[in-house]
């Protein structure tokens, strides 16, 4: 006890979860636990002080309580929305409508057994786009030069290539890719980042085996895609933008 508040077994266990494992163990032999009941005594000592000098009702304190009350409220309200998704998505695999079968992949795989690679420069505007464009068609050379002049695409993504199936990237940009020889500039091709143009730099033949987890995955989105979609005729969906 101290003075009016009582500390149980039950609140040392509470707290034990919180601390590390080498500090749990040391907390169970006679002495931590000594000086684990001493740290609580004079938490608790500091506690009542603070509450006979009303500082709980002042406004500092109350104002930081309702900060991290809105916090994790939100932080609540977030957990309670991706749980809610998570469920439904789980409801999907469970009914079977997004289950993918065998032979499902062996017939993307006959259709797509391959993997494209690329780099890519995406421009703000599409004036510029043009400009650059034709600048690449008659020099590809300056691909360095002209990216790092003219792309808006983040920082870390600059001068990267990115390798994929067909179902797994931008699909406008996938048709181009696969429509176009190694070594090709195409572009420009609009997405909502901006306007894109493409270099193919390679492509390869898959095996099955180092495709399958792959495709699976691809089908698997495809048909969360298609029962998304289904909803917007249940739900309708307007997107007001500002200009």
């Amino acid at each position: 006890k101290v003075g009016p508040a009582v500390i149980t077994e039950q609140d040392l266990e509470n707290k034990l979860i919180f601390m590390t494992p080498d500090d749990q163990e040391f907390a169970k032999t006679p002495i931590g636990r000594t000086n684990y009941i001493d740290a609580l005594v004079r938490e608790k000592l500091a506690e009542l002080a603070a509450k006979d000098a009303k500082l709980d009702e002042s406004d500092a304190y109350l104002s930081a309580l309702e900060d991290k009350r809105a916090q994790l409220k939100e932080i609540y309200d977030d957990f309670a929305q991706q749980m809610l998704i998570r469920s439904w998505y789980d409801q999907l695999e469970e009914n079977g409508t997004t289950a993918v079968m065998e032979q499902e992949v062996k017939d993307y795989f006959d259709k797509y057994p391959y993997e494209m690679t690329i780099k890519q420069i995406i421009i703000a505007n599409a004036e510029t786009a043009d400009q650059v464009l034709r600048a690449l068609k008659a020099s590809p050379s300056r691909w360095k030069t002209l990216e790092r002049q003219y792309s808006v695409a983040p920082e870390n993504t600059r001068g990267k290539e990115f390798s994929f199936m067909p179902g797994e990237f931008i699909p406008a940009i996938e048709v181009i890719a696969a429509n176009s020889p190694s070594g090709s500039v195409q572009g420009f091709i609009k997405t909502s980042q901006g306007f894109h143009i493409i270099m193919k730099t390679r492509e390869k033949r898959l095996s099955f085996k180092d495709a399958k987890e792959r495709i699976e995955q691809i089908l698997r989105m495809q048909k969360e895609d298609a029962a998304l979609n289904a909803l917007k005729n249940k739900y309708e969906v307007f997107v007001y933008e500002k200009n």
